[in-house]
């Protein structure tokens, strides 16, 4: 990476991203000095505009954020870091300097870590493992019929039973894409 700190007088802006929920936690500067200080340690490191020297973030609260990945804008004038904050980010003891609250992972997310999970371990008496083991042919066989159910309470006008047969169907989907290993996020909506 060759970045171009001449432009604001040896610093380079530097957006800070979660690395889970992509939220926007803080906006730093670095000098060239920060950005190798952050790359050798993995935690990131700041220039201190008012205290004129380098800052690790989290140097006094302990609440560091640790480097996901650094990205260069297509100037290689600024950086974006996503990075898994340790504990409350903002020196006024809020999750993001941008005052957002913490979003939380989907439970579709979770779901879907849950049964990856259960493709790793495999452990008995799972219906999960179950349809592992079948293989794929089951799996879409279920989708499919999971599919008409949804069909079937939609016309039948039962919203309780719409969102079961459709919990149910998202479940199936998401043991397709574990099987055929697709994360959830390479699905774009």
């Amino acid at each position: 990476m060759k970045l171009n700190f001449t432009k604001l007088n040896g610093l380079i802006p530097v957006v800070v991203q979660d690395d889970k929920t992509m939220q926007v936690l803080m906006l730093g500067f670095m000098n060239e000095e920060a950005y190798k200080q952050t790359i050798a340690t993995g935690k990131v490191t700041f220039w201190s505009r008012s205290k004129k020297r380098l800052w690790q973030k989290g140097e006094t609260s302990g609440n560091f954020l640790e480097v996901v990945s650094i990205r260069e804008d297509c100037d290689n004038d600024s950086l974006l870091i996503t990075a898994n904050p340790n504990g409350k980010i903002c020196h006024k003891g809020r999750y993001s300097c941008f005052g957002e609250k913490k979003r939380t992972q989907s439970q579709l997310k979770d779901l879907y870590e849950l049964i990856n999970d259960r493709k790793k371990k495999m452990p008995d008496n799972s219906y999960t493992t179950s349809l592992f083991k079948k293989g794929l042919n089951e799996i879409v066989k279920k989708i499919g019929e999971e599919s008409v159910e949804v069909i079937i309470a939609a016309k039948s006008g039962s919203k309780k039973r719409m969102r079961e047969e459709t919990a149910d169907l998202l479940y199936h989907i998401l043991v397709l894409l574990v099987e055929k290993e697709i994360k959830l996020e390479d699905i774009k909506l």
